[in-house]
């Protein structure tokens, strides 16, 4: 007997564990969803109190942190005007999130638009306040951009 109640409180618990992580990794995908918002519409405002004040952000071009970030995006050194997300998933370790994305970007740099496909790595820390970016980081795909829906 008590070996089927052990069995069924692993089971609860499992059970309620997993909602909570899948509720959890769909919260930090519609989060980084309204980034990618924030970021075409140069929403500076939104963006700061998303990022951390740590930071860090790594592109093709070099890695910065915060307040040079938010500077390219007012100032349109670089315009994340689309970010088509083919992917995403999330995992959760403890009170960080690693969210990887396969994106197709279409920005402007330096005055050109380009379309350049991406993994982007996100990670975000759970604080009192709710999530916070620490990091993101850009990998340019060399595999051709999926077919078109």
């Amino acid at each position: 007997m008590k070996t089927i109640i052990h069995g069924l409180l692993f089971v609860f618990i499992s059970a309620q564990t997993f909602a909570q992580n899948s509720g959890t990794e769909q919260e930090i995908i519609t989060l980084s969803k309204e980034k990618w918002l924030w970021m075409a519409d140069k929403n500076v405002d939104r963006l700061k109190d998303l990022f951390d004040e740590k930071s860090v952000f790594v592109h093709m071009g070099g890695s910065w942190g915060k307040e040079q970030e938010l500077n390219v995006i007012k100032s349109g050194g670089i315009h994340y005007k689309k970010a088509d997300v083919h992917e995403a998933s999330v995992n959760i370790i403890g009170n960080t999130a690693i969210l990887l994305n396969r994106i197709t970007l279409l920005a402007v740099v330096g005055g050109n638009e380009v379309t350049n496909p991406f993994m982007v790595t996100e990670v975000y820390v759970k604080e009192n306040s709710g999530w916070k970016l620490g990091s993101l980081s850009f990998t340019r795909l060399l595999t051709p951009e999926p077919p078109k829906n």
